[in-house]
């Protein structure tokens, strides 16, 4: 049987304050708290718009958020968004900046060997330096760079059969991960399929892959004569609800981030089904949990919820931190029991509100970045940096008798 956990995304918790030094504090919660109930919640000061970018570029829109192992922020970012006004001063799309937010290099775009994505959108750099890029234009691939923007390899070309099929070619991947123990590469595939692929991270060989609850990831049927083509669409927000306890027997487009836990659970944010699933690496369910099931175009967004994945730093990753596009908000989960926690977040272009909330990422510290897509005004074109505070104890909820 299946189990589900129901989530109202604008929950807040009250509690008095009682907040210890950041890093200790993270690791003294962790020891406390190892195999027993999360009796804290983390807590966060937004610092707004955070690293600084040379003056003679200016920042587009900004897609993902990554941090490598010394703490850097990586940045992908998309130059073509810009105005005709400010493509001139248009920054590459791949930025990295020091621990204090100063500048330390760029690179990106197309180049000899590999096809540049058409619209940049996930970053991720792994345990062994690499760099990941995938897009979501007209992209089918996912390409390998190393972190000072030398190419070496590609997964998936463009203009092949759009099919979850297909083994070797992608459909507008979203997000990856790398799983250090298996040095397996896991792509959240993505805007046109349905499905978490496998390949290995050193040779781009296939290893697996599964759709919702494990199963197999099927195709959409070709269209009616006169309508859009196979396929919902990124944007066109859940096919109509209710459809059960469980949701969709499918991913619904886009499956959009993907995260591995140290103790071997596949993280997928199934954005258009709005909820989070989770699995074992071979692919077999064990849970999910929803995100604003209640969110629905066009009242909430596009009716898209879960949107980016981290997990706070602690070494059980006791917390899970999901992004919320269509409601704005940061949520805070137990990750082994997926039981609400916390939220925060609210729309707008303030420090500590949202402009469409996309990926984010979290250093060695428990400090949370966030990326914001489609902005409500220039100045969401931003990253911006939730430095972790400390922790509150859990309210006690008293049960009427």
């Amino acid at each position: 049987m299946r189990k589900t956990f129901l989530t109202i995304a604008t929950l807040s918790v009250g509690v008095a304050a009682m907040i210890a030094g950041p890093q200790r504090g993270l690791e003294q919660a962790a020891s406390a708290q190892a195999g027993a109930a999360v009796t804290q919640i983390p807590k966060f000061r937004a610092e707004g718009s955070w690293p600084k970018l040379p003056s003679k570029w200016v920042m587009a829109i900004v897609s993902s958020t990554g941090i490598d192992e010394q703490d850097h922020l990586w940045v992908l970012q998309r130059p073509n968004t810009l105005s005709a006004e400010e493509k001139p001063k248009a920054a590459p799309p791949v930025l990295e900046f020091d621990t204090e937010g100063n500048f330390i290099q760029a690179w990106g775009g197309p180049g000899p060997g590999y096809d540049w994505p058409e619209t940049e959108h996930g970053i991720y750099i792994d345990p062994k330096g690499f760099v990941w890029i995938g897009g979501n234009g007209n992209d089918d691939q996912i390409v390998k760079f190393t972190k000072a923007g030398k190419f070496v390899m590609q997964i998936g070309k463009g203009g092949q059969k759009k099919t979850n099929a297909d083994t070797k070619n992608l459909w507008e991947p979203a997000d990856v991960f790398v799983y250090p123990k298996t040095n397996e590469l896991f792509v959240a595939d993505g805007y046109g399929n349905k499905r978490i692929i496998v390949f290995d991270a050193g040779t781009g060989a296939f290893k697996r892959m599964w759709g919702a609850f494990g199963g197999a990831p099927m195709d959409d049927p070709p269209a009616l004569e006169g309508g859009r083509g196979r396929g919902r669409g990124s944007d066109a927000g859940p096919p109509p609800q209710p459809m059960g306890p469980d949701g969709d027997p499918q991913f619904v487009p886009p499956v959009h981030a993907v995260k591995v836990s140290t103790d071997g659970l596949v993280y997928v944010a199934d954005r258009g089904g709005r909820r989070v699933q989770v699995f074992t690496i071979a692919g077999k369910f064990v849970n999910q949990v929803f995100i604003g099931r209640e969110c629905h175009a066009p009242d909430c967004g596009n009716g898209q919820t879960a949107a980016g994945l981290a997990f706070s730093p602690d070494p059980e990753q006791r917390y899970l931190y999901v992004a919320n596009r269509s409601q704005a908000q940061i949520m805070v989960f137990n990750r082994k029991t997926l039981e609400f926690l916390d939220g925060f977040g609210s729309w707008g272009s303030g420090p500590g509100q949202f402009g469409t909330l996309h990926h984010l990422s979290v250093d060695s510290k428990g400090n949370l970045y966030t990326a914001e897509v489609t902005p409500l005004k220039p100045v969401n074109r931003r990253v911006q940096k939730f430095t972790f505070t400390g922790f509150v104890p859990m309210p006690v909820v008293i049960k009427n008798k």
